[in-house]
């Protein structure tokens, strides 16, 4: 697993061994990034189930300024702290022990806002569609937002109010789905 692009660009990243995760891999990710756009003009990240900060990292590589990783498994911890290392973005990412619904309280009492978001959770764990409406509901996700979903390709999550599906795209056995939030009238 590599950086496709950017800064980083062609910097191998390490990952969890074992079955517990399922790291995109450098073509679905070079896919995915191509939907979004290849480069950001800065915007922060939120990667909510990080597994190696892969997606993270690839985001801020290609110019987004901040990026939020987080994971409730140790390991995955560890494997994000030495991948920020390799790249050198100490300074550009924070990196939280917790599980995404206490990250998701926590940002929503700081009122923290994200510009893209990154939802690949374990299938069997999958509350995607209730995560985004937390996030919908507690102003968590910026004008414009872009939140990409990574699922079993058996699973398409639909429309979403207040979110305008861009992509819903298989690769294989995975679907990849981008949103934007849209405009609110009272904004």
């Amino acid at each position: 697993m590599r950086i496709v692009a950017g800064e980083y660009g062609g910097r191998r990243l390490k990952t969890l061994s074992g079955d517990n995760t399922r790291p995109t891999s450098d073509k679905i990710k070079g896919a995915m990034f191509n939907m979004l756009g290849q480069y950001f003009d800065g915007g922060i990240v939120l990667d909510l189930f990080a597994g190696s900060g892969n997606l993270s990292l690839e985001a801020l590589s290609r110019g987004c300024d901040h990026a939020y990783c987080i994971d409730k498994n140790f390991q995955a911890i560890s494997i994000i702290k030495e991948n920020v290392g390799l790249v050198k973005a100490e300074k550009h990412v924070t990196i939280m022990k917790k599980s995404a619904e206490a990250a998701l309280q926590e940002f929503a009492a700081k009122q923290q806002v994200f510009d893209l978001v990154f939802l690949d959770p374990p299938y069997k764990d999958q509350k995607i569609v209730e995560q985004i409406n937390f996030m919908l509901e507690n102003g968590l996700l910026a004008e414009g937002a872009k939140v990409v979903c990574e699922t079993d390709k058996m699973f398409d999550l639909g429309e979403i109010e207040g979110l305008t599906c861009l992509k819903n795209q298989l690769y294989g056995n995975t679907r990849i789905t981008i949103y934007k939030r849209e405009r609110v009238a009272d904004e």
